[in-house]
């Protein structure tokens, strides 16, 4: 029986800054610079934060992003859902499930 690791939370705090709590690895580390993340060493391990003063939307965004990211490289991630950006349109409806991939048509001859 495997366990599952703890997530990676990605959460706003309530002074407004968007941090990442859980254990992180290289790859980890390198997801979360990708998506704008600051990744500091500090006494306690590491300090994981989106910059400051950027704007709700653009750390909403950023914060989305780095989710998206962490989960296509199986990581179990927790996104507070404050921040996440793709559940709804702008007119508030939440979005269809997508569709199956289709076959591309197929090509022309060729003389």
């Amino acid at each position: 029986m495997t366990s599952v690791p703890d997530p990676i939370r990605i959460v706003r705090r309530p002074g407004g800054e968007v941090d990442v709590d859980g254990v992180l690895d290289a790859f980890a580390d390198q997801i979360l610079r990708r998506a704008g993340f600051l990744v500091e060493p500090t006494l306690r391990g590491h300090w994981v934060r989106l910059p400051f003063d950027m704007g709700s939307a653009w750390e909403n965004e950023h914060a989305t992003w780095a989710a998206e990211m962490l989960v296509a490289a199986r990581y179990t991630v927790d996104l507070d859902p404050g921040l996440n950006t793709r559940t709804t349109t702008s007119s508030g409806v939440a979005r269809p499930p997508a569709m199956t991939a289709q076959a591309p048509p197929p090509r022309a001859s060729r003389r």
